[in-house]
């Protein structure tokens, strides 16, 4: 092995520590009933019975928090992958200045500051007088996630047959079921790959949920976790829930790349 192999592979193996080391850390800990981390009393599965059963009011508000966090997870993600989809679709059949023009406006939100997207939204709740909490959140929530989902499906639409959807239109299929028995199936992966993005950034999303939630007593785990902290702490079962939480994307995660893979491998045998 030559000294440029080595020094990449060091370097690589550096950004993953960096990267992972809390992670593995806090699933240690999440063993052990310390309320602070690095405070090992002896292995014990008691923080996640508490998670689970709610046995403290601590774990009770967490969970709560958690339900909500899905709730506006789930409906924010699957609205804006349609609708995600709908305006890739537009886009695409677009040309010129203009598909370039709306493609810098699709760009815009991603790249704006989360505190200057949440502090926008929030005036302009309060300019139509609409009353903060689920409605205002999840409809904020979709404002930033569909222009992700409209990254991923693109390059889908431009590895399709273009002339696959008109010839399905000369077939006798109607505008409507072209789509969704032609297009919608070629699109798929950029779908779910959109769907699955939107989640996670909604899942993660703290100052445009602090700024839309109000006063209504909504608490998304991000608002949640801010709030414990100003406290002066962390609420214990915040260490197992963490752990559950990166335990199930990297499993969703590794089995959309599979999935993938595989469907790649039988198209070139």
């Amino acid at each position: 092995m030559n000294g440029k192999k080595l020094i990449s592979k060091t370097y690589l193996a550096l950004i993953l520590f960096i990267l992972y080391a809390p992670i593995v850390f806090i699933a240690v800990f999440s063993f052990t009933e310390a309320k602070s981390l690095g405070n090992w009393t002896g292995f014990t599965l008691n923080l996640y019975k508490s998670l689970f059963t709610g046995a403290t009011p601590s774990s009770a508000s967490l969970i709560a928090a958690l339900k909500s966090t899905l709730i506006v997870a789930v409906i924010a993600s699957a609205i804006s992958t349609f609708l995600g989809t709908l305006a890739a679709i537009g886009i695409y059949n677009l040309h010129g200045r203009r598909k370039t023009a709306i493609k810098l406006l699709n760009n815009i939100p991603m790249l704006n500051p989360d505190i200057i997207t949440g502090v926008s939204l929030f005036l302009l709740f309060v300019f139509l007088h609409v009353s903060k909490g689920y409605v205002t959140v999840i409809l904020a929530h979709i404002t930033f996630c569909t222009p992700y989902v409209v990254l991923n499906v693109l390059p889908k639409l431009a590895q399709m047959n273009p002339n696959i959807y008109e010839a399905a239109l000369d077939l006798g299929a109607t505008p409507g079921q072209a789509l969704r028995k032609v297009m919608i199936p070629q699109l798929s992966p950029g779908m779910i790959s959109g769907f699955i993005l939107a989640f996670t950034m909604s899942l993660d999303d703290f100052a445009v949920t602090y700024f839309t939630a109000g006063s209504s007593g909504l608490e998304t785990l991000s608002t949640y976790i801010y709030a414990d902290a100003r406290k002066g702490g962390l609420t214990p079962e915040l260490k197992p829930l963490m752990t559950i939480i990166f335990l199930v994307i990297l499993a969703v995660l590794l089995f959309v790349n599979i999935r993938t893979f595989k469907k790649t491998k039988d198209k070139t045998v």
